[in-house]
């Protein structure tokens, strides 16, 4: 999973706001979700939306 995978995505637009790209990819890098939740948290990203996010997190999760 990388940025490709959020293109243009409002999650995207709301951690770039915040400055935490980088930090939110470094997260799902490590296979630390609970870090990528509390970035979108802080970045305001609705409930529903990190729900999405995870679901992709994890369903990539062991692709290249």
């Amino acid at each position: 999973m990388d940025e490709d995978d959020f293109e243009g995505t409002l999650v995207l637009e709301k951690l770039a706001a915040i400055d935490r790209v980088d930090e939110f990819f470094e997260a799902i890098d490590a296979d630390d979700v609970r870090r990528a939740v509390a970035l979108m948290r802080e970045a305001e990203i609705d409930e529903e939306t990190i729900a999405v996010v995870v679901e992709k997190i994890e369903a990539a999760d062991g692709e290249p």
